[in-house]
C-alpha cells in the first residue's frame, strides 16, 4: 500500500505493509536505481509482505514522491536518512539497486550500524556512465531509453522486460535521470568501502552488461566478510529477470542474521 508523508518540506512516497511499520519483524528497504520507483521490487514485495515489513522508496522526484531529484549519492543517501527516521525505521536490511546500491553502500559508509545489513544490486564501487548516454539524455532520450531497455536485460529476458523498462523511463523526466546517472558516473568509495562493518550480501545478475559481476567481486572483496552471489539468467535487473533465484538468496541471507 502506497503511504504518503511530508518530510523535508515535499511529500515523498513509498510502498509499505498495509501502509504502516510493522515494528514485530524485521524490515526491508527497498530503493531502486535511475529513473526508477518502487515497483521495480514488485517481485519482491508482493511475496515477502507476509514475512517481513516493506518499505520500498520512491526517491525524490520519482514516482509520486515530489522532485526534484538529485545530482550525487551523498544528496539521496541524505534523503534516504531522513526518510527513514520519518517513519520510525530502526535498523532495517537496505537493498538497492544499481544507484540504489550506490546509496545503500554510502549509507552504510555513513551511519555504521544503523543499518542491520546491506545488499547492493547491480553495483560497484565506481559507476561510470559512458559521456554519449549522459548528452543522449539531452539530445534524444528516447533512443538511450531503448538503448537501456536493451543492455539493462539478458537476451532471454528481453522480449519480456525490455519494453516495459524503456516505457518507465520515458515516463520520467530526463532532466531527473540526469541527474541519476551523473550521480552514479561521479560515485567513488574505493577509499570508504572497507569501514563497512555490518553484514553484506553483494548480488549481482551473471550476465549484467551495465556493471558487470567484475564491479560485484570488487565490492565483495573490499567489505570484510561480505558474501557474493551471482544470479544465473539475469542481467542488470536480476531482480525482475529472475525474482525465484533472488527472493531465495536474499531471504536466506536475511534469515541468517541475528
Amino acid at each position: 500500500m502506497i503511504h504518503l508523508q511530508t518530510i523535508g518540506g515535499r511529500r515523498i512516497a513509498c510502498w509499505l505493509n498495509n501502509g504502516g511499520v510493522l515494528p514485530d519483524r524485521r524490515t526491508l528497504v527497498f530503493i531502486h536505481g535511475s529513473g526508477g520507483d518502487h515497483t521495480n521490487w514488485i517481485e519482491q514485495y508482493t511475496p515477502l509482505k507476509t514475512t517481513y515489513g516493506i518499505v520500498a522508496l520512491d526517491l525524490p522526484g520519482h514516482g509520486q514522491s515530489e522532485g526534484p531529484g538529485e545530482g550525487s549519492v551523498s544528496a539521496y543517501c541524505e534523503w534516504v536518512k531522513r526518510i527513514l527516521d520519518g517513519l520510525g525505521i530502526v535498523k532495517p536490511v537496505m537493498i538497492g539497486h544499481s544507484l540504489g546500491a550506490a546509496i545503500c553502500l554510502a549509507f552504510a559508509i555513513r551511519y555504521g550500524d544503523a543499518a542491520a545489513a546491506v545488499v547492493p544490486v547491480g553495483g560497484g564501487m565506481k559507476m561510470p556512465v559512458n559521456p554519449i548516454i549522459l548528452e543522449g539524455l539531452r539530445t534524444d532520450p528516447g533512443a538511450i531509453f531503448a538503448l537501456a531497455g536493451k543492455l539493462s536485460v539478458a537476451k532471454p529476458n528481453r522480449d519480456r522486460l525490455s519494453g516495459l523498462l524503456a516505457e518507465a523511463l520515458s515516463r520520467v523526466d530526463p532532466e531527473i535521470i540526469h541527474g541519476d546517472f551523473s550521480a552514479c558516473d561521479g560515485l567513488d568509495i574505493t577509499g570508504t568501502i572497507a569501514g563497512i562493518r555490518i553484514p553484506a550480501l553483494v548480488v549481482c545478475g551473471a550476465e549484467d552488461k551495465m556493471t558487470p559481476p567484475l564491479l560485484s567481486q570488487d565490492i565483495r572483496d573490499a567489505i570484510p566478510g561480505a558474501r557474493l552471489a551471482l544470479i544465473e539468467q539475469a542481467g542488470h535487473f536480476v531482480m525482475l529477470e529472475n525474482p525465484a533465484a533472488f527472493n531465495t538468496t536474499l531471504t536466506d541471507f536475511v534469515n541468517s542474521l541475528t
